[in-house]
């Protein structure tokens, strides 16, 4: 019995240390979470571009001029998306007080509208007048963030590209120094397969969400169509939300523009495309592959946002995902990673 009782004790202090080890933890990844991003982004892209550089490399492309030749191509790309971003940006900053009196002109003739329908509308409407930039406060502060650690890119294009050329090595690396060669080789292999898989199927359902998306609103006549596409792109990567934020400004537009009628037809577009690519395409592209249980997609959605920002948000899942394969990887975290799992029966006890 005595030995039982003394037992209990040590479960429970080694469950209140490993408690508060982790909150140590976490606390320090946010008060180091402007470091944290600038490595995290690298290593993803690294990650992303990986593939590209192998296959030069078994082209007998020498190392150094495959480095070369991904770097171009993904500095042309960022330097594309953020060159019509910002240009679309511009315009409709400088528009945007002529855009705010036409949907307050807007709201009075829909006040009006509802007067002569019956309803009971104070003379003096209770709200004040509509700002439109409030109503896109939130996703301003997204790409301020989001431009605040691209300020870094000389920084993260220099991580990104060690990264690289270091990937191949790493492997042996990690067997020399893990105690079990085997099992950190097979859960290093895994974390970076499905990390791949995950980043290439999301960028080709996102890339198809921004396309989508702009076409309709070029046939809808809705002003900026190509930046709300690459919005609606790169806020796709949000789970869940994402795609209803990017949505919200476009909207907006539309009544501006044309009034509540062609407002309701953009947001059936995008209910129509978060439709077909996220509920339909999507889960049948990665589905039940990933393993992570919508819950757990969700929650940790806010929880990588708070410790490390928007840029947090973005990195949600692949970060939940490498913490899942890393728990499975080892007998005594085993269970927790059940936790977090889609079918637990999947996951050996």
């Amino acid at each position: 019995m005595a030995n039982i009782e003394v037992a209990n004790k040590r479960g429970g202090s080694k469950i209140l240390l490993n408690t508060a080890a982790l909150v140590i933890i976490i606390a320090g990844m946010r008060e180091a979470s402007s470091i944290l991003v600038i490595l995290l982004l690298a290593l993803f892209m690294a990650i992303l571009f990986l593939p590209l550089f192998s296959w030069l490399n078994e082209k007998g492309v020498p190392p150094a001029l495959s480095l070369i030749a991904v770097l171009f191509i993904m500095i042309s790309l960022g330097t594309i998306v953020l060159i019509m971003i910002g240009s679309s940006l511009a315009t409709l900053k400088a528009e945007l007080p002529f855009y705010e009196q036409r949907l307050n002109a807007q709201m009075d003739s829909f006040m009006a509208w509802m007067q002569s329908l019956g309803a009971n509308i104070p003379e003096k409407p209770l709200m004040k007048p509509f700002e439109l930039h409030q109503v896109m406060g939130l996703m301003q502060n997204v790409i301020s963030s989001l431009a605040s650690t691209l300020s870094n890119t000389l920084f993260i294009i220099l991580v990104m590209a060690f990264i690289l050329l270091e990937a191949s090595g790493f492997p042996a690396k990690l067997k020399a120094f893990s105690q079990d060669p085997e099992v950190s080789i097979s859960s290093f292999y895994k974390t970076i397969d499905n990390v791949k898989r995950y980043m290439a199927f999301k960028s080709l359902i996102s890339l198809g969400t921004g396309i989508c998306v702009s076409v309709i609103l070029l046939v809808l006549g809705i002003n900026f169509p190509v930046m709300w596409g690459l919005l609606a792109f790169l806020f796709n990567f949000i789970p869940n939300i994402g795609s209803l934020i990017a949505a919200i400004p476009a909207v907006l537009l539309a009544f501006v523009q044309f009034g509540p009628g062609t407002a309701l037809l953009t947001m059936g577009g995008y209910l129509l495309v978060n439709f077909i690519f996220g509920n339909v395409l999507e889960p049948r592209l990665m589905g039940e592959k990933l393993g992570l249980s919508t819950l757990v997609v969700f929650v940790s959605l806010f929880f990588w946002g708070w410790v490390l920002g928007p840029v947090g948000m973005l990195l949600s899942v692949p970060l939940t995902m490498s913490v899942k394969i890393i728990l499975d990887s080892h007998e005594s975290t085993r269970r927790m990673a059940i936790l977090l799992d889609s079918s637990p029966k999947s996951v050996p006890v």
